[in-house]
């Protein structure tokens, strides 16, 4: 029996596999420098998240401990031999720290002699040199030198302020220490208010994502038909999106206003209100129906309603993308089938936007959830409208406490890398 088994050549895969791995190491040499700034871009404000949250850091703590110096002459100068005092009154800045070997050094206006120097201090060649040792927190104190003014001092008076003393000495900076604590999580789930401004979000960020691809939906179908102006319209529909968010939040707290709002007067003259409604101002409101009585969150359900007007934009433009690729044979062949429109969307043309509506969904709800600035112009966080991005700027500004504001974002950050794993091993793909 033949053996027809061709030889394997030796030489040039070898060789094509030496230069494969020498350029795949070369395009990684290069672009490593890339790759680590990305990194420290994104890491590094994170990790510094991170270890704040675990240390109780108030907004005060940013500045360290400082000997605060403040020189001035005690005593007034006439005449040539006036004898007065040079005063330095110091405090330590921090009312919690130490400052450890601190002291100061500073140097005499020409023309003053001193005469007597505190204990603590020594003066050589108009130099003072002051050693203050250990200073506790909220220290005070002024050390007094004696001096006396000659004739060239009368001449030409120099004001002490205009040089300033220079301070020495060392103080622990709680932020770069490594003692760390749960106080602050302990702090914020033992807190009743942060369940609440977590449900609070999770309502808000649902329904904002669901309303605004619902309408991008909605806006999409329509928008994919052929009729005149259909151009100017989607620009039209790109406006909420484009706008600066400062005006148009604005616009809409004169619009819902209660006492000259646009929408209040018309809703009070058409009978269907008896009152105006302070939509962005009023919590809740019952409501009775089928016999079942529930308070409606009315400055929720409009900030929910702003979300939805703002990014439907987004989700328009991302699914009439998707619909203009699809093929139009299958709808062809599904009318001639006899299938109505309804029928054609949701056995067609919804399977193929499954993919794109679920990544629209993740984006959306990821952004929403981190969203701060259409809450805080809207409401400032007021009548049951505080969710926990808003709940990090009040702990980290409001309150001071950075440690606690950074626990609350930590929770976000949480929340939401679990949303996404989660997100990815279950979503739907799309068919198309």
């Amino acid at each position: 029996m033949t053996d027809t088994t061709e030889p394997t050549p030796k030489g040039p895969p070898k060789t094509i596999g030496r230069m494969a791995r020498r350029e795949m190491r070369f395009a990684y040499s290069m672009l490593a420098p890339t790759f680590l700034i990305v990194l420290a871009v994104v890491l590094m404000p994170l990790i510094a998240n991170f270890w704040i949250s675990f240390k109780p850091v108030q907004l005060s703590d940013l500045r360290p401990p400082q000997l605060n110096i403040n020189e001035r002459i005690r005593g007034d100068i006439e005449n040539a031999g006036d004898a007065v005092e040079l005063e330095y009154r110091l405090r330590n800045t921090s009312q919690d720290a130490s400052i450890y070997e601190a002291g100061f050094v500073d140097i005499v206006p020409d023309g003053l002699t001193v005469t007597g120097v505190d204990e603590r201090c020594v003066v050589e060649d108009r130099q003072v040199s002051c050693t203050l040792g250990d200073l506790p927190p909220k220290f005070r104190d002024s050390i007094r030198l004696q001096v006396i003014a000659d004739t060239a001092y009368l001449q030409t008076p120099v004001n002490p302020r205009d040089s300033d003393p220079a301070a020495f000495g060392s103080a622990e900076n709680i932020l770069t220490n490594f003692e760390f604590t749960l106080d602050n999580f302990s702090r914020i789930f033992s807190s009743p208010d942060f369940w609440k401004v977590l449900r609070v979000t999770f309502y808000y960020t649902v329904f904002g994502t669901a309303s605004a691809l619902v309408l991008g939906l909605f806006a999409a179908q329509l928008l994919n038909q052929s009729f005149r102006g259909r151009t100017a319209l989607r620009g039209l529909f790109l406006f909420p999106y484009v706008a600066p968010v400062i005006a148009v939040a604005f616009t809409w707290v004169i619009l819902l206003d209660p006492y000259s709002g646009t929408l209040n007067a018309l809703l009070v003259r058409s009978g269907m209100i008896g009152t105006p409604i302070d939509f962005f101002g009023q919590r809740d409101i019952p409501i009775s129906v089928f016999g079942f009585t529930f308070d409606f969150p009315v400055a929720l359900t409009t900030v929910i309603a702003f979300e939805a007007w703002r990014y439907f934009p987004l989700s328009f433009l991302f699914i009439l993308a998707r619909m203009q690729a699809l093929s139009t044979d299958v709808y062809e062949a599904a009318e001639i089938d006899g299938a109505t429109p309804l029928q054609q969307f949701w056995y067609i043309s919804l399977p193929q936007l499954v993919g794109i509506l679920a990544v629209l969904f993740l984006l959306r709800f990821i952004w929403t959830f981190n969203k701060f600035d259409d809450i805080f112009l809207l409401t400032g966080g007021a009548a049951g409208t505080r969710t926990l991005t808003v709940d990090v700027y009040e702990q980290a500004f409001a309150v001071s406490n950075l440690g606690a504001g950074a626990a609350v974002a930590v929770v976000v950050f949480v929340v939401l890398l679990a949303f996404a794993l989660l997100f990815f091993k279950f979503s739907p793909q799309d068919e198309g």
